[in-house]
């Protein structure tokens, strides 16, 4: 075994020790305390907790319309049928509903980013008399309940010709999104250095091409993160576009998620087939940008 000497400094000598090549220090084992055992069985139950209702709505899609509501329960179809799935097409425009809000969430969560990203660049990088007011303007209309300006909403909306449109629904879920995003956004520009912004402008970059060229890609997991936020707002809303939307050419999946329940009736089997492929795109979509989520989240918390 091959041995190095390593010189070590005291306040009244100097000596050498001996130490092996390639020695690496013994990692210390972990302790298990009971803090640490409750903690875990307390996040473990809370993961079943909050795990076992898509799980359920899962189940309850692979089951026949027959066994749905028979008992014993079953927690696992022993003959797993997609029946459901196929109805849920068959029975309903729900190729449709999928569309129109694929369509209503890429548009309005790109706008809204676009339109948050330079907002959230004029905060940050500018002081203007006002400024305060419009960032305390901004996080007010995050505790309003929409249901207030429902009223007057509508009106404007009527009288604009965009009741029951899907421009009309993707510009009120812009509105919507824009203050949430800008305050996001304007912590990321906080955390860029304006030495970046300044040499590109000295180099000869105009002022928004220093802003898509050099602190665009810079904020690209932020920018990401704060897309997804947008999408998922916009594939999830049900209040504005049950109240907006009217006809089936244009309703989206929450409001078709709804008319599953009647009166007198549930179809609890084509209302979970349907929430099973009303998930998977905002699942798919988190696991595959998960990476730039999370960058994006710890970016702006911290202004160096």
């Amino acid at each position: 075994m091959t041995m190095t000497s390593v010189p070590r400094t005291n306040s009244s000598e100097t000596r050498r020790i001996t130490v092996p090549a390639g020695a690496v220090a013994p990692r210390p084992k972990p302790r298990i305390t009971i803090g640490g055992v409750i903690r875990v069985a307390g996040l473990a139950l809370w993961l079943v907790i909050t795990l076992f209702p898509l799980y359920w709505i899962a189940l309850t899609s692979f089951k026949s319309p027959g066994t749905i509501n028979s008992f014993p329960i079953e927690y696992w179809p022993s003959e797993p049928s997609f029946e459901n799935y196929i109805s849920l097409f068959e029975k309903s425009s729900f190729g449709v509903f999928l569309g129109n809000s694929a369509l209503v969430a890429v548009i309005g969560g790109a706008v809204a980013t676009l339109i948050a990203l330079l907002s959230a660049y004029v905060l940050a990088r500018f002081e203007f008399r006002g400024k305060g007011a419009i960032l305390i303007a901004f996080l007010l209309t995050q505790m309003i309940p929409a249901f207030i300006a429902l009223g007057p909403l509508y009106s404007m909306m009527t009288d604009l010709g965009l009741v029951d449109t899907k421009p009309g629904l993707i510009l009120v879920y812009i509105a919507v999104c824009i203050p949430f995003s800008t305050v996001m956004l304007r912590g990321f520009f906080e955390n860029v250095p304006d030495a970046l912004e300044e040499a590109a402008m000295i180099d000869g970059c105009s002022r928004l091409g220093a802003l898509f060229r050099v602190l665009v890609p810079v904020m690209t997991p932020g920018i990401i993160a704060a897309f997804i936020f947008n999408f998922v707002n916009c594939w999830n809303e049900l209040f504005l576009s049950v109240v907006l939307m009217n006809t089936d050419a244009n309703r989206t999946v929450p409001s078709a998620l709804n008319g599953f329940i009647s009166t007198f009736n549930i179809d609890w089997g084509s209302m979970s087939a349907a929430a099973v492929l009303t998930i998977l795109p905002t699942m798919v979509m988190f696991a595959l940008a998960s990476r730039w989520i999370v960058q994006g989240l710890t970016a702006g918390a911290v202004k160096e």
